[in-house]
């Protein structure tokens, strides 16, 4: 997501897959000062990786931490950007529904809803 929480990369991974495994694929070749994520993408390994790009990691620590990062927690309020683009992508009843079959197809309707919010 950019600053202004619109899409720049879009993956699709299956449905039980943890969402930290894609980060750094989402993070190739996309210059960025800072990056949000929420518990999900806390870990120790994906923090090096954002650090070693010359970026901030803004990521509050999981609870079972035993030695808890810190974090920004002003920076991390927009965080609310991203949720609200997953917000308008699901008034897409195609991509909210899930009612393509294959993940060709739906990734398509993903891209397509995201242009369409992207050319507002």
């Amino acid at each position: 997501m950019s600053g202004l929480g619109l899409p720049v990369t879009v993956v699709l991974t299956p449905g039980q897959a943890a969402d930290v495994t894609q980060a750094e694929a989402l993070l190739e070749g996309v210059p960025a000062e800072v990056v949000i994520g929420d518990k999900g993408y806390d870990s120790d390994e994906l923090v090096k990786a954002i650090q070693a790009r010359g970026a901030e990691a803004v990521i509050p620590p999981r609870r079972n931490r035993k030695e808890p990062r810190g974090y920004d927690r002003e920076r991390y309020k927009d965080r609310n950007l991203v949720e609200r683009f997953f917000s308008k992508v699901k008034q897409f009843r195609r991509v909210a529904t899930r009612y393509e079959k294959t993940a060709r197809n739906f990734l398509a309707f993903v891209h397509l809803a995201s242009i369409r919010i992207l050319l507002r």
